[in-house]
């Protein structure tokens, strides 16, 4: 299929099939072709706004109100940057991250890293249960059903092709914020007191330090990194070096774009969260809530202190944040799965298996703990995916800082320094968290001494794999691969859009 010549972006169906569209970006430079580069980022930001997300910040404003605000202004920018590193990958190579990590490792490491991925999507999923349950009082565990199948029935979308889906997401999160704005107007925080806590870090005491890694945990999910490196693959760019770097700018400036509007939701319910809790007209029983704010407690100190239609804005807001967020997981399951164990399976069978590996253990939670447990779960999840991290971050650095998989679009060294040092604070402050958690632990109990050290042992061990997988993935060399060509040739136009990856969409 030649390049279409004209001055805007082109939408192609090949052999008939409607869920082959294809998104042409002209050879021709333009700001006009920004909008063929629109919609990867709207579903990269889900993962920026699901249900997660919304426990964690709800807790961080009753608790700290304002005070960790700043960890969501860190945690956006250095998402933008390593969001961006992860779509360059996709688009100078032509893999996504899931395929370069089959081909770099050999078969343990590679199977290792694929379960860690599959542990983080699952981890993410906890889906719209408790906004069900807050609208219609619909039991949780039925709830995670309702997801399951509503997700699936939602997925027939893609036989529509990948505009459809972006369009849908992106009337989500457009759904979210405009909830979440109406909250923020009545709830009325004070705006100094919201820039100081923006922009004047603070961490006081471990539970601080608890809720800021649950919250970095849950606005940079490693799933994420593998699903923007696949979504850009979607798109048909030039082949030309010109046409490569147009598309990893374009890129840039569109995950900017859908970050900024997943700050702000964040930035909002944290605080709505603040203000409502720490309001001086609350009730003693209102107060109790907001010492273990979770999701289902949130609705309802909002009908008691804002009002009724604020409970239904929250659950509406939620609905969307959930079935955005299972949606997006699904395709991130299905990349992960294809790229790690090159699985070739019908789209049906995929999604199927993805949803069902995701919804298992959210549906398990619901049936045992019900909303309480299954509210615990988000904030244990939330700190798990940014244990996790590391592992899909560093091949991710590793691979765009290469020169041979990159060629002339590898990283600049200050963009390598300044995501290295992200990438090592996240782990500092991870191994900070564990051992002082340990610590406290073995200090503050009423077990014998011989169990006590049994402990000891088996968690600084852990905390000893842990560090020793991160250097293995750290200092391990790079085999020598080359970047997928760059030419104006006809020949070379067609790389790109990867059919299969389409097929997933």
């Amino acid at each position: 299929m030649a390049m279409a010549d004209a001055s805007g972006p082109q939408f192609n169906s090949t052999n008939g099939d409607a869920h082959s569209d294809q998104i042409i970006v002209p050879e021709n430079k333009s700001w006009k072709n920004f909008f063929a580069y629109l919609g990867p980022g709207f579903l990269v930001a889900i993962a920026y706004i699901d249900p997660g997300n919304f426990e964690t910040d709800l807790q961080a404003g009753a608790q700290y109100k304002y005070e960790l605000l700043w960890i969501i202004l860190v945690a956006s920018c250095a998402g933008l940057v390593i969001q961006s590193l992860a779509a360059n990958l996709g688009v100078v190579t032509g893999k996504h991250l899931a395929e370069h990590c089959r081909a770099e490792y050999s078969k343990v490491p590679n199977f290792l890293l694929w379960l860690v991925a599959e542990v983080a999507i699952v981890a993410c999923d906890i889906p719209e249960a408790f906004a069900l349950n807050m609208l219609f009082s619909i039991p949780v565990w039925i709830g995670v059903l309702l997801t399951g199948l509503s997700t699936l029935m939602l997925l027939a979308l893609q036989r529509y092709g990948v505009r459809k889906l972006e369009f849908l997401v992106a009337f989500l999160v457009f759904t979210m914020a405009t909830c979440f704005v109406i909250e923020l107007h009545y709830s009325k925080p004070d705006a100094g007191e919201v820039l100081h806590g923006l922009f004047v870090p603070q961490l006081k005491g471990n539970g601080a330090t608890g809720l800021a890694i649950s919250l970095l945990g849950a606005m940079v999910m490693p799933h994420n990194l593998f699903l923007h490196s696949a979504l850009v693959l979607s798109r048909k760019i030039p082949r030309s070096a010109t046409g490569i770097k147009e598309a990893c700018r374009f890129y840039l400036i569109e995950s900017g774009l859908a970050l900024m509007v997943a700050f702000l939701i964040n930035v909002s319910v944290i605080s709505v969260s603040g203000a409502v809790c720490n309001a001086s007209d609350l009730t003693n029983e209102d107060r109790a809530k907001c010492e273990n704010l979770d999701l289902n407690k949130a609705s309802f100190l909002l009908r008691n202190v804002v009002g009724k239609w604020s409970s239904k804005l929250f659950a509406i807001a939620l609905l969307a944040s959930g079935q955005s967020s299972t949606i997006t997981g699904t395709y991130a399951g299905q990349y992960v799965m294809q790229g790690f164990l090159d699985l070739k399976l019908k789209p049906w069978l995929r999604n199927s298996l993805t949803r069902c590996l995701a919804i298992i253990p959210s549906l398990v939670v619901a049936l045992i703990g019900g909303s309480a447990g299954a509210g615990k779960l988000i904030i244990i999840a939330s700190m798990i995916l940014s244990f996790e991290l590391p592992f899909a971050l560093v091949p991710l650095l590793k691979f765009t800082s290469c020169k041979t998989k990159m060629g002339s679009h590898v990283n600049h060294m200050a963009i390598s320094a300044l995501t290295w040092l992200i990438g090592g604070l996240i782990i500092g402050i991870n191994i900070y968290y564990i051992v002082s958690s340990v610590i406290k632990l073995l200090i503050h109990n009423h077990m014998k001494l011989v169990l006590v050290i049994f402990c000891g042992i088996l968690g600084f061990s852990g905390i000893a794999i842990y560090l020793a997988s991160i250097g293995y993935l750290v200092f391990r060399k790079n085999r020598e691969t080359s970047p997928l060509p760059a030419s104006t040739s006809s020949q070379n136009v067609e790389t790109l859009p990867r059919q299969d990856i389409i097929d997933m969409l």
